[in-house]
């Protein structure tokens, strides 16, 4: 009977065991269902906006990726053919684009000036707006005035202020000059000079992204407790003092990610460099994906599968920098 209850007892050990893989095996399933069940307003809310991301973004962002490990370019097969309007052919060819790509010189060059660009661009826009951003955060007559003041240019839209400040960049009629040439200074080439054309196109950026800055650095001088400075000035400490243990820290968690947007936003910004330059003079201000707009509607208009490797080959730059940058806050301290 011994035996017979062992024999018994295996076979119905063995089922329960399965039985519960089979549970466990349909745990996840389970549970989506009744999310789905429990929370279905919330998901029906948020389903247009993915089926319109995917759309708008995914759709493009995949066929781009595609495109780039292709060797899709129209305009050989018309000229190898000799007719016109027959699609290109979408042959793989792994990573050949971006290699022919990183081996170019000119993707190296462009890439250092859209380093430099992005720097110096984020740096002198962060200092500016911290520093109008502690101005305007004391009691001071006029202060909503002179707040509307210097956001006014992040409401006027930036193809509208890259064309009014290259009126004022006109070397021969343009106000500056007038300015100058008035003051018996001789007129400068802002636009026609390679280095007065970088110094202008980085004055450009930084008057329309000062504004970003300052309202987000302002909001974050705000969220910190006046009882802090209150009781470092009771203890003795200067204004440089409180300034760098208390709103520098206070502000740590605004400012990392106000600088990795702007990096982002700067490190495209396409319009300040077409609309104010076109890359000029010759190509000394032309960053990434100024580059990359030429050579794909203006130098080889069909060479799809170029063009699309450069934006990729962007895209990935510009991940990789996020991600290294969120490592760095994630040692000091600030994960978001």
């Amino acid at each position: 009977m011994a035996v017979e209850t062992g024999r018994s007892a295996a076979p119905a050990a063995g089922a329960h065991s399965a039985r519960g893989r089979g549970r466990g095996t349909d745990k996840t399933p389970g549970r989506l269902r009744r999310s789905l069940s429990t929370h279905w307003y919330a998901w029906s809310m948020i389903a247009p906006v993915v089926i319109v991301i995917g759309v708008i973004i995914g759709y493009p962002l995949a066929r781009g990726i595609y495109l780039s490990t292709t060797n899709a370019n129209e305009a050989n097969v018309e000229r190898s053919i000799g007719v016109n309007h027959i699609p290109a052919t979408y042959e793989s060819v792994g990573l050949d684009n971006f290699t022919a790509i990183l081996r170019d010189g000119v993707f190296w060059d462009r890439l250092t000036w859209t380093v430099i660009w992005t720097v110096c661009c984020v740096a002198v826009t962060f200092a500016l707006g911290l520093a109008l951003a502690n101005m305007l955060n004391r009691k001071m007559a006029g202060r909503s005035f002179y707040r509307i003041s210097l956001i006014l240019p992040w409401a006027v839209p930036a193809f509208i202020s890259v064309f009014t400040w290259r009126l004022l960049f006109n070397e021969k009629n343009g106000l500056l000059n007038s300015l100058l040439t008035g003051g018996g200074i001789d007129a400068v080439p802002w636009l026609n000079d390679p280095t007065w054309a970088k110094f202008s196109v980085i004055a450009v950026n930084v008057w329309l992204g000062v504004p970003f800055m300052l309202v987000a650095m302002l909001g974050g001088l705000q969220s910190i407790p006046g009882e802090l400075y209150e009781a470092a000035e009771i203890d003795g400490a200067g204004p440089w003092q409180r300034f760098r243990h208390i709103t520098l820290p206070g502000l740590r968690a605004v400012s990392s990610t106000v600088v990795l947007l702007s990096s982002i936003w700067t490190f495209n910004m396409f319009p300040v460099i077409y609309l104010l330059t076109r890359g000029g003079p010759g190509d000394s201000t032309e960053i990434l994906v100024t580059y990359a707009y030429r050579l794909s509607f203006v130098v080889s208009p069909r060479d799809f599968a170029n063009s699309a490797a450069w934006g990729v080959l962007i895209l990935l730059l510009l991940s990789l920098f996020a991600v290294v940058y969120r490592r760095a806050l994630r040692k000091q301290g600030e994960v978001w």
